[in-house]
């Protein structure tokens, strides 16, 4: 079990997910292994779904698609091989991991759905705070407008990206998840092209003017997990 300063939230026999929050700082290898460790007894029916909302402290991770071009800063943070989907990711204090332990033979086995799904929620968890987030084709995470800044070089509109995405699957159960920026140090950001794109740029809750905290977040991800996430069958 992890570190968890809280109790685990209130299952129901309507969605038997048990949700684990730790405080303080979680080191990226007891992430990795409880993750693992889960798969394995989900799988085996030892355990139920999961969802740990957590922080790490300052790293970069590489996913399979990383191109070693886009670690700008290599000596600056420990850097991680994730083994999960897409290319560098920074995580660090100040932004809520959601790491997923979800048994997609519950929810379809279709693996580009939970993906949207993922990003749905992050969707819709980000607009009980008024925000409104964009899926944009080619682009994995969750972005926003910025009509404050000048426009791109082509007259596009500037976007910041607010919600990384990466998922792995074994035994078509995930590991990984999503990373939403609340209040993390921006500027760690510029060890790495994040997720291989240059053209724009990182924000936050807290950059966009919004007094967000990590428990207001968790309990509007808790909010919008039922209605969006909600398993395509009990089989």
């Amino acid at each position: 079990m992890p570190k968890s300063g809280r109790e685990p939230a209130e299952r129901t026999p309507r969605n038997m997910v048990e949700w684990i929050v730790s405080d303080g700082l979680t080191s990226y290898e007891e992430a990795l292994s409880f993750m693992e460790a889960r798969v394995d007894a989900i799988h085996a029916g030892a355990a139920e779904e999961c969802v740990w909302l957590l922080e790490h402290p300052p790293l970069y991770t590489a996913g399979t698609s990383a191109n070693p071009a886009d670690l700008t800063d290599p000596d600056r943070f420990p850097v991680y091989d994730a083994r999960r989907g897409g290319q560098y990711t920074y995580h660090g204090p100040g932004q809520r991991v959601v790491y997923v332990m979800l048994d997609l033979n519950k929810r379809g086995r279709d693996i580009r759905a939970f993906v949207q799904s993922l990003e749905g929620w992050v969707i819709d968890t980000l607009s009980s705070f008024g925000l409104t987030g964009h899926i944009r084709e080619g682009r994995v995470g969750v972005w926003i407008d910025r009509p404050d800044r000048p426009p791109l070089p082509d007259g596009r509109m500037a976007e910041d990206k607010i919600a990384a995405i990466g998922i792995r699957l074994r035994k078509w159960i995930s590991l990984h998840g999503i990373s939403i920026n609340v209040e993390p140090d921006l500027e760690h950001f510029t060890g790495i092209v994040p997720c291989g794109i240059s053209d724009y740029g990182v924000t936050s809750l807290v950059d966009l003017g919004l007094p967000v905290t990590m428990d207001d977040l968790d309990a509007a991800l808790r909010q919008s997990f039922e209605t969006v996430m909600e398993p395509r069958n009990k089989a």
